[in-house]
């Protein structure tokens, strides 16, 4: 049984998912979990490219010990050097190093010739040597790239110190019995590929991330990359949680394993969604809320006599849990620190007393108090590292059928001033952005704008994502209540703050991707 190695990408390539921003505390939240999911390498982000990335990457090296730690770097010296000060106090630092071998790359965006990439390859490879204990050297838009030439520059960069090769689908351009033969070849025709781990890393353009990352396996890769629920780059990323389970379920055929705690599978998928904002599709593999759900009367009656005649996953293989503790406004302060322990989550005395008042308040109003509602409160309250600019005092929309509909909005901002606006809109949600806009005083576009609830019933919270737009600046928000138009008010507000606070600290957007 081959073991096979897991690196994580969520934090770097999913974070690139278009309207995705992650503040410091989030990606802390998220590698925690990760760790917990137990993944062997975590890619924590990519330090040179702003100094918000190289906080974040030196914040999650100094936390995790339990999964070696990686940051991108292009096949430049100042971005090893970025990549080193951000990774070296880290249990296993590595280096994650790309460099284009695509004739179509190698002319148009590097405007070198391949002599001069390979030149470029070894040169910075051991450049990165003198630091890194263990170097990954990703070809960048590998399946697009010309074997024999592969072959010279992997041998190259071998010699040169790479402990790890990677052979990504840039574009998702590949078919699954193409990617296998191309790391057939490659075992077949580099002479010291015996010195190496290789490892695929697939995008999602055609659909067959996971299909062509299962390929890979089949023909001697020991190292899977992708990302939990598929995000990522354009149409994303190979699904972790899908490649895992494919491996455990099928162990018969891959005779292959990874060494991830499957049952935590459902709770990091549920902590990325929330915390990103995108929502996993009901359908979605392994994850999705009707993957279990059996609907169809010969199916029901089949599993109710044998569960496996259609179910080929149990739930709690992959930590759906259907008996979950439920909490009320009888519910004490030891409860819920137990409940919020088992749920992953660790807080001080201080967060604990916090989201305990806030817990009181929701219970109140609502009659039971889920997990799901737990883990919202606790991402809307306790995930943030930025300063609220402005924060939400009051609300009122008037709202009629024969009525033009009109909001009323008081913030308060960071001197403690209030600002007091209304205006009016076609619905109650364009009335309540409007005026918000009049009150920060900033032209912001909405462009996109969704609301799902929070588990079953009347009283179930709304939670809504925005995505806004400053000049040329993005922000994604969430908010959670009980009432839609406040929890709407909530996600424009957290946006804004978000784009506030990256336009303070002169954080870089660029994005790069291998």
């Amino acid at each position: 049984m081959r073991k096979i190695n897991i690196f994580d990408t969520t934090l770097r390539d999913g974070e690139q998912s278009a309207g995705v921003n992650l503040n410091l505390h989030e990606k802390l939240e998220i590698a925690k979990q990760l760790e917990r999911l137990n993944v062997d390498i975590i890619e924590a982000g990519f330090p040179a490219s702003s100094e918000g990335d190289f906080q974040s990457v030196k914040e999650i090296t100094k936390i995790i010990k339990n999964c070696s730690v990686t940051g991108l770097a292009r096949s430049v010296k100042s971005d090893i050097d970025s990549a080193w000060e951000a990774l070296k106090g880290g249990a296993e630092p590595r280096l994650h190093l790309f460099l284009a071998t695509s004739p179509i790359h190698m002319t148009y965006k590097l405007k070198q010739t391949p002599d001069q990439v390979i030149s470029t390859a070894v040169e910075t490879v051991k450049y990165a040597a003198k630091y890194f204990p263990v170097i990954q050297w990703s070809a960048e838009d590998a399946c697009r790239s010309d074997l024999s030439f592969l072959v010279k520059i992997i041998k190259e960069v071998i010699d040169a110190g790479a402990k790890v090769i990677n052979i990504p689908d840039t574009v998702g351009y590949i078919s699954p019995k193409e990617y296998g033969e191309r790391f057939k070849y490659l075992f077949q025709n580099v002479p010291n590929i015996d010195k190496v781990i290789l490892s695929a890393h697939c995008h999602d353009d055609l659909g067959m991330a996971v299909s062509n990352s299962l390929s890979a396996v089949e023909n001697g890769v020991l190292q899977i990359e992708g990302t939990i629920n598929g995000i990522g780059e354009r149409a994303g990323n190979a699904s972790l949680e899908e490649v895992a389970v494919a491996l455990h379920i099928r162990q018969d055929y891959y005779h292959a394993k990874t060494r991830l705690n499957l049952s935590e599978i459902k709770r990091t998928s549920d902590l990325v969604s929330k915390l990103t904002g995108m929502i996993i599709p009901p359908n979605k593999a392994i994850i999705g809320k009707n993957a279990f759900a059996h609907e169809s009367g010969i199916h029901q009656d089949g599993v109710l006599k044998e569960k496996t005649t259609y179910e080929i996953i149990s739930p709690e293989l992959v930590g759906v849990n259907s008996n979950s503790m439920v909490l009320g406004k009888h519910s004490g302060r030891h409860a819920f620190r137990n409940r919020i322990v088992e749920l992953g989550y660790s807080l001080d005395d201080q967060e604990i007393n916090r989201l305990f008042k806030l817990f009181k308040e929701l219970a109140d109003k609502k009659k039971e108090i889920t997990d799901e509602d737990l883990i919202t409160l606790l991402v809307d309250e306790k995930l943030t590292d930025q300063e609220d600019y402005y924060h939400l005092e009051a609300l009122q929309v008037q709202f009629g059928t024969n009525q033009i509909p009109t909001a009323t909005i008081t913030l308060t901002n960071l001197d403690g001033e209030k600002i007091q606006e209304a205006a009016t809109g076609s619905g109650s949600v364009e009335a309540l952005y409007n005026t918000l806009e009049r009150c920060v005083g900033l032209s912001i576009s909405l462009e996109d704008y969704r609301i799902q609830s929070v588990g079953a019933g009347r009283d179930a919270l709304a939670q809504v994502y925005v995505k806004v737009k400053h000049q040329n600046l993005e922000s994604s928000g969430r908010g959670s209540a009980q009432d839609v138009l406040e929890a709407s008010a909530k996600g424009y507000l957290n946006a804004v703050n978000r784009l506030l606070a990256f336009e303070k600290n002169i954080i870089s957007l660029e994005k790069v991707g291998v």
